[in-house]
């Protein structure tokens, strides 16, 4: 007698599932587990339960549509389409939160689901080819089968649109240098930082890249992040002129303040914008003469960032997979260009959060937001925190290294570009000491360019950085690859 076996499959993962997507919306107002599902890839056909496929073919629809996934929504979505009935009614909906612990594990029933689903397949597609062995007389030739087995099982690990093909690859970049050439240096293929010399070294933001700024705390390292995506949102550079390499295009930002509420962030970006000394204008001293002219300023700044394409998340204690999560949403729902997150030690993660340390809980984190720009094909800023290593070295500069990144190695192994900030104005033994706009970013990692310091301003009372002209060498004329610790000229900012 034919042994009939069950196909793999396990009802209770499936109903986790389903159940973790209900439970997390009810929790938090988001769509954390249901974005997963899609990022794993799960389909309804993942699910070998019917009952099960419809329902989670019914939140797919309301994902979709943009709608809440809630039990309630689920049941009056279904009702409507008649298929409530069909998977046993309001008690199986209610069933999948009763029966689901916790949403938590989410990731761990995707895990047992897509192992069942790739098992069952990988039967089905070995059925067809054993099918084609036995007939001869459709597939005389061996190797023909041997070829179609292949195809069908390399086709199961293909997410759908993971890989471009070679051709479509070299033609893109074919496309892209010849646009290089055409621009005669008047593009680049990234976002503009806003700073000129900096965006010569970098060329720009570039998509799927990690960057990460780091510097001790008060260094500015907030401040360039907030200039540097108000540049891009506005389309202007910081001297308020139009970016040439786009036209002054606006770019979505999303900005993840996981240290400053959002109503601190916008206030000292207006301020900035409009160069008013908030600790001055506290105090009442400011000039008479001075505050009409202020006002004015203050007047058009808001009115220039009212309409920004700037959106801020200023939750607290943030887990790195619901921000990829709202990460998800925001790219869809509004195009976001570029996201910047302050700061990546402030950001949790509750896989690792059991192994106690926070060194492995990092490197997760890190691991993430790389990943993430990669899903998102976007350039991520992430900004982190330094340690006191750079001031333990006798060394009169007190130059951070990339070994000075906090709490984890990954964060220079994961990062494509790493700037490291320093203001020479906050070490006495260092000979620029006395220079106090003065702001140096070491390009120290550049994983597709140049790598290097570039000097600029930083004016503190308005925390706003400025172009500063690079010192050139005498006999050359090109700027060189690190300047001249001494006798720096710069141009002032036209707003100072």
């Amino acid at each position: 007698m034919e042994d009939l076996k069950t196909p793999p499959s396990s009802l209770e993962a499936e109903r986790a599932v389903l159940g973790s997507i209900l439970l997390d919306t009810t929790g938090s107002g988001e769509d954390r587990i249901m974005d997963l599902c899609l990022t794993q890839g799960v389909t309804p056909d993942s699910f070998f339960d019917q009952r099960n496929r419809t329902v989670y073919s019914a939140m797919l629809q309301l994902n979709r549509l943009g709608k809440p996934l809630d039990a309630l929504v689920l049941i009056n979505a279904m009702r409507s389409d008649g298929k409530l009935d069909a998977v046993g009614g309001v008690g199986y909906i209610q069933s999948l939160i009763d029966q689901t612990p916790t949403s938590a594990h989410a990731e761990h029933y995707i895990g047992i689901l897509r192992g069942k689903h790739l098992r069952r397949m990988m039967i089905e597609r070995a059925t067809k080819v054993v099918e084609k062995c036995f007939d001869e007389k459709d597939w005389p030739d061996p190797q023909a089968v041997l070829g179609e087995a292949e195809k069908s099982f390399l086709e199961i690990g293909v997410k759908g649109d993971g890989t471009m093909p070679w051709g479509d690859a070299i033609q893109s970049s074919f496309e892209r240098l010849n646009e290089m050439f055409k621009s005669n240096g008047t593009t680049f293929e990234g976002l503009s930082t806003g700073l000129t010399y900096l965006d010569e070294k970098l060329q720009g933001l570039k998509k799927s890249e990690m960057i990460v700024i780091a510097a001790r705390p008060s260094v500015g390292k907030t401040s360039l992040a907030m200039n540097i995506a108000e540049s891009c949102a506005l389309g202007l550079d910081m001297n308020n002129v139009p970016v040439r390499s786009d036209g002054g295009k606006r770019h979505p930002v999303m900005i993840f303040s996981l240290e400053m509420p959002v109503e601190a962030l916008t206030r000292r970006m207006v301020a900035g914008r409009a160069h008013i000394n908030t600790w001055r204008l506290n105090r009442n001293l400011c000039p008479k003469n001075e505050k009409q002219a202020l006002m004015q300023n203050l007047f058009q700044a808001a009115d220039d960032l009212k309409d920004a394409p700037i959106y801020v998340d200023d939750a607290a204690g943030l887990d790195i997979m619901d921000l990829r999560a709202r990460a998800r949403r925001a790219k869809k729902q509004h195009g976001i260009e570029l996201i910047v997150i302050d700061y990546l030690q402030l950001c949790t993660c509750r896989e690792a959060a059991r192994q106690a340390s926070r060194q492995i809980e990092v490197s997760m984190i890190s691991q993430q937001i790389k990943a993430m720009a990669k899903e998102l094909k976007i350039p991520v800023i992430v900004l982190s925190q330094l340690s006191r290593a750079n001031e333990q070295r006798k060394d009169k500069y007190e130059r951070p290294k990339l070994s000075d990144l906090r709490d984890s190695g990954a964060i220079e192994q994961d990062a494509d570009v790493v700037f490291l900030l320093r203001r020479p104005s906050r070490t006495p033994t260092d000979p620029d000491s006395k220079d106090e706009t003065l702001a140096i970013i070491d390009v120290a990692k550049n994983r597709n360019g140049e790598t290097g310091e570039v000097k600029v301003n930083f004016f503190r009372e308005y925390t706003r950085f400025g172009d500063r002209e690079p010192e050139r060498s005498e006999d050359s004329g090109f700027q060189t690859s690190e300047p001249e610790p001494e006798h720096s000229e710069y141009v002032q900012d036209p707003m100072m």
